[in-house]
């Protein structure tokens, strides 16, 4: 959700997605199959310092993630369940679904091998981007995981290993080896010319997508400084916008200030977050890159602290990067999952409430 926050007599645009809603155990009811003819008008989202744009008028998010909707839409008995997902987000007055772009080797692969692709999974992703046009819903779409979910920057690297290309087996030379950044680059121009068979428009033409994500929280562990990961953002960010100069372009961070940003490592959960490669303000300078992206998972970072204290912290988590997208970065700050696990021995559904509350009313 997008709202407008006062603090020190300015107002700060921000943005939040939940990363697990109640849309995965809903019952939908009847399916009623969708006439893609009769497609919605949609303009492109854009950007204006801080907000974020569409026809001149401000635009406002509510979000969620399902980062299924492409590898259900392959399989004709899980496909209903795409179509209702979106159907009952737009119902619920929400505007942007955040979801996978990408499925690298494994099963039901979008991405086979090196710039071989399946026919039947494009046309899967065709129909996510035509359902949620229908339904007046827009898309994030993330391009590559740095986890091992759906391939990940592990796949691209086993690839050049595996054909005898590669400088390194180490996961993080997906960021530097020359041949794995070809095989992304490959990759990122047959999506985005991608023509949709079923409305016949070009995904870098479609303002049915929201914007693109480089990839999904991103580290680089094997060099702290951060530069490494720098060069490959600054380097993917400019080629795709040789391609698409429509939509908007994000990095995929999860939040995290790295060693060059000194003024702000006490923000971190702990120092292990300084030492991932990643840098909130850094990576989100990169002149490509429209806005900047935040996580929020309390839980993972803070096993063994308590509910209120875990409160206390993302309010100061999310106060610093709001700040951060007005003063250092003048682009809009988009906090695209958070989420509190009811798999802890002492969850109970009232500190849910609370925490999601915390994030909405900041």
């Amino acid at each position: 959700m997008q709202k407008m926050v006062a603090g020190n007599g300015l107002l700060f645009p921000i943005f939040g997605f939940a990363s697990c809603v109640a849309f995965i155990y809903m019952s939908f009811g009847d399916f009623i199959l969708t006439n893609h003819r009769e497609q919605r008008e949609l303009s492109f989202v854009e950007r204006n310092g801080t907000q974020f744009m569409v026809d001149g008028r401000a635009f406002y998010i509510n979000g969620w993630n399902s980062y299924w909707l492409m590898d259900h839409s392959v399989d004709e008995d899980r496909k209903p369940r795409v179509s209702a997902v979106l159907e009952a987000g737009a119902k619920m007055g929400l505007t942007v679904c955040r979801t996978w772009a990408f499925n690298d080797g494994g099963y039901n692969a979008l991405q086979v091998s090196p710039g071989r692709f399946d026919e039947r999974v494009f046309r899967a992703l065709d129909h996510v981007i035509a359902e949620a046009r229908q339904h007046g819903i827009r898309l994030l779409l993330s391009l590559v995981n740095n986890l091992k979910a759906y391939g990940g920057k592990t796949q691209y690297v086993n690839w050049a290993w595996e054909e005898g290309i590669g400088l390194s087996s180490l996961n993080d030379s997906f960021f530097f080896d020359p041949s794995i950044k070809r095989y992304f680059k490959h990759y990122v121009k047959t999506l985005l010319t991608r023509k949709n068979t079923i409305t016949g428009i070009e995904y870098r033409n479609d303002p049915t997508i929201f914007a693109w994500e480089l990839m999904n929280e991103p580290r680089c562990i094997s060099d702290p400084s951060g530069d490494t990961l720098q060069d490959w953002i600054e380097e993917m960010s400019a080629f795709v916008k040789t391609i698409d100069k429509n939509h908007l372009l994000t990095v995929g961070l999860e939040g995290f200030y790295g060693l060059k940003n000194p003024k702000r490592l006490a923000v971190n959960p702990e120092l292990w977050a300084s030492s991932l490669g990643s840098d909130f303000v850094r990576n989100s300078k990169v002149p490509a890159i429209d806005f900047a992206s935040v996580h929020i998972y309390p839980d993972h970072w803070f096993p063994h602290l308590e509910f209120e204290d875990k409160l206390k912290y993302v309010s100061k988590w999310m106060l610093s990067h709001i700040e951060d997208g007005h003063y250092e970065l003048n682009k809009p700050v988009f906090f695209t999952e958070f989420g509190l696990s009811n798999l802890n021995k002492d969850f109970q559904p009232s500190q849910r409430d609370r925490f999601y509350k915390t994030i909405f009313d900041i």
